[in-house]
């Protein structure tokens, strides 16, 4: 009988210590358990190598293709093609890298780590936060290989330093913020394939109906006006701006958001972040319910 109240006890002080509360502010957990999921998105890049390889080829190939391919068949007044070119390589590159936020998470729905994470004592935002501070991470990487790229090609940069700087993280914020929506999109798809194929019909032409390669004062005028409203012609003209690259004379359409670029981008940011954030975090959420 004292062996069965023994045993009894010991299950007791086990159960009681379970649910025992996490020791620490909740903004030291959350902050905690967002460095750890990050660290471990890292440790993934670090173990499967071939992430980092392709995603860095990429834009290497995107430089010298449009450069020496493409160049001596696309006149820009007032410019060089390459000068004009860097900053929508950049802006292309860092949307499409944000994309891996929605198959990293609609992959980890399929192998049931998702599931895994819940189960947990921690936050379940933190694992949104460090899924997107992994692409944060990669896009920051490429842009690194990119301006080494365009160096070799040409490009330079010739703005100030704090202009420069300005630039890289206009280029990063906004793709940090676009990583929540695709996060989002991740979470709401059934496979890892459908998040692939469903991004690139949005992403291609919201890159290439853009004036990330070409005027857009050059399309026909149902273009023209999508591009000159197209979230990502602002980011590109914001980094041709904050860089030094706008080509002398040129046209700045009539769109309020082509006048505009830099505040358009700092508006869209503020708008994804304000609308994702908290969807993510609900979708989440329910993901345990179904």
């Amino acid at each position: 009988m004292s062996t069965i109240e023994s045993n009894g006890s010991a299950s007791a002080r086990r159960a009681s210590a379970t649910l025992q509360p996490v020791p620490g502010s909740a903004i030291g957990r959350f902050l905690g358990d967002g460095w750890i999921t990050t660290r471990r998105n890292l440790m993934k890049i670090v173990r499967v190598p071939d992430i980092l390889v392709f995603t860095l080829l990429q834009p290497i190939m995107f430089v010298l293709l449009f450069s020496y391919v493409f160049g001596a068949a696309i006149d820009i007044p007032g410019s060089d093609y390459t000068s004009f070119l860097m900053a929508g390589i950049f802006a292309q590159t860092v949307v499409f890298g944000s994309t891996y936020s929605g198959s990293a998470m609609a992959q980890d729905l399929k192998d049931g780590i998702i599931d895994r994470f819940r189960t947990l004592p921690m936050n379940g935002a933190a694992v949104l936060v460090g899924r997107t501070n992994g692409d944060l991470v990669i896009n920051g990487l490429s842009m690194l290989v990119m301006m080494g790229t365009g160096f070799v090609v040409g490009w330079r940069a010739t703005s100030s330093v704090g202009g420069f700087l300005a630039g890289v993280a206009l280029l990063l914020l906004f793709a940090y913020a676009f990583s929540w929506l695709m996060a989002f999109l991740g979470m709401s798809v059934r496979s890892p394939e459908i998040i692939n194929n469903a991004s690139f019909l949005v992403l291609f032409p919201l890159t290439f109906v853009s004036n990330a390669f070409v005027p857009s004062e050059n399309l026909p005028t149902p273009l023209r006006v999508f591009a000159e409203w197209n979230p990502v012609s602002a980011l590109v003209q914001s980094a041709r701006e904050l860089f030094g690259n706008v080509p002398a004379g040129a046209p700045v359409g009539e769109a309020w958001t082509a006048q505009n670029p830099i505040l358009t981008v700092l508006i869209g940011i503020a708008l994804l972040l304000a609308v994702f954030v908290p969807l993510s975090i609900a979708k989440f959420r329910a993901l345990g319910r179904k």
